[in-house]
């Protein structure tokens, strides 16, 4: 026994194996540390969030009383007197408005970039580099400096309030940066399978369509993603352009409620704010499932 104890083989084997198990303690611990420092940064980042749906539940003389996130007095009429809203109107009838533009303008802002950083990826147009240099500089532009040049154009061509001004534009591909964004996803793409169907006869819109925007899956999910939520909430466009209150958005619909005379239903206002962002969440995660999936399938195997 005291042979094999003293071996020094034994010996090194023992030594390899704690030293392994102090490792990965370590490993352990320091995983268990970084967990809770993210899991502590988001409920801080999550708490205004959680603070708003609770406070939904209040009576409006108890929001700004405590920092509570449960409710003392639980109670569903913000929810209740929020829907019906203080006009002819119910707010199911704003979130018909706010889709009757968001989703046209996700769709053309979708094909007008996918067109364009297409053209700008793949072919030799004259004068190239300056058109590309232009399509940057409208990014860094100011969207303010736009609005009244805008709204005359559209006043002359008779189309205030409508939805027009909302979405018309993006046919163009007015939004530099998705177009930039895909610019720059297609040309880490090889076009191996791009010159392959070249050869069997493909025309550029075949290319297109069969070959690229599959490709393009993940960014073009991304693109579609980001325009949602930034046109639900939106607010600056929607208040230039729509003058009617049939026609009002969840955005001006929630301005609408907030009352600078009397007393403000605050439980009404936050019950509908948190009925508004349950799209864009819903949204999110469903693209977010479509968008590791175009990752995964969108690569080309050599």
């Amino acid at each position: 026994m005291n042979k094999v104890s003293m071996d020094p083989s034994v010996s090194g084997v023992v030594d390899n194996t704690r030293y392994l198990r102090i490792e990965m303690r370590k490993q352990k611990i320091g995983a268990a540390i970084r967990y809770i420092i993210l899991l502590f940064c988001g409920l801080v980042m999550l708490y205004p969030l959680f603070w708003m749906f609770s406070a939904a539940f209040k009576p409006n003389h108890e929001i700004f009383s405590s920092l509570s996130l449960w409710p003392a007095e639980f109670s569903l009429d913000g929810f209740i007197n929020g829907w019906n809203t203080g006009t002819e109107y119910t707010f199911g009838r704003f979130f018909l408005n706010t889709f009757y533009y968001v989703v046209p303008k996700v769709i053309l802002t979708v094909i007008s970039s996918v067109i364009v950083a297409y053209g700008f990826a793949r072919f030799d147009i004259p004068f190239k580099k300056f058109w590309f240099v232009t399509l940057v500089a409208t990014i860094l532009l100011p969207t303010s400096v736009l609005l009244i040049p805008q709204y005359l154009m559209f006043r002359e061509m008779g189309m205030l309030d409508s939805y027009m001004p909302l979405y018309l534009p993006m046919a163009f591909a007015t939004q530099g940066f998705f177009v930039f964004m895909l610019i720059q996803f297609l040309r880490g793409l090889p076009t191996d399978m791009e010159e392959a169907a070249m050869i069997d006869g493909c025309n550029s819109y075949q290319l297109l369509w069969y070959i690229v925007v599959p490709m393009l899956k993940p960014a073009i999910i991304s693109v579609a993603l980001f325009q949602f939520m930034w046109s639900v909430n939106d607010f600056l466009g929607p208040l230039i352009y729509i003058s009617s209150v049939e026609k009002y958005p969840i955005a001006l619909a929630l301005k609408l409620s907030i009352d600078v005379t009397e007393g403000t239903q605050w439980n009404e206002i936050l019950a509908m704010a948190s009925i508004a962002i349950v799209p864009s969440i819903v949204v999110f995660l469903i693209a977010q499932n479509y968008f590791v999936e175009g990752i995964t399938s969108g690569g080309v195997k050599g």
